[in-house]
């Protein structure tokens, strides 16, 4: 069943937006997706890592206008909850981060998932939720 992932394409709505109506229409967004491609198993009990990468749109050096990934994770990782895992609780590792598409890519491995996300030409969200790692097993 592990890993899942999914992308959601266009620009994610921070949660700090004092839009809340966009914002809950993202979440639903983001669960209709997470929904397609886990297929109506149960959420899941264990713990979990889960990786999220903003794959955004905008001229090198002129990024300001791209949200931090910190404050997008949030709506993410709420619209998971119940659908791929009971709670974010369960949530031990977790890694975020922002990748320019005018920037060069060297990918080895790529999912099918994730060269999918590329091809639609438009900003996307990658993620995905794996088993977590053994926390005996220190980095």
């Amino acid at each position: 069943m592990l890993p899942i992932e999914f992308v959601v394409t266009g620009k994610p709505i921070s949660h700090q937006t004092k839009d809340r109506k966009r914002l809950q229409a993202w979440k639903e967004t983001v669960r209709r997706e997470a929904q397609s491609f886990w297929k109506g198993n149960a959420p899941l009990g264990e713990p979990l890592r889960v990786i999220i990468t903003h794959y955004y749109d905008a001229p090198p050096g002129e990024e300001s206008g791209v949200p931090d990934s910190d404050n997008i994770v949030k709506p993410v990782r709420d619209a998971l909850n119940g659908v791929v895992y009971v709670d974010d609780y369960q949530i031990t590792d977790f890694i975020s981060r922002r990748r320019n598409l005018n920037a060069s890519f060297r990918v080895k491995g790529m999912s099918t998932v994730l060269a999918d996300g590329f091809c639609k030409g438009e900003e996307f969200l990658h993620i995905k939720v794996e088993a977590a790692p053994d926390p005996s097993d220190l980095d």
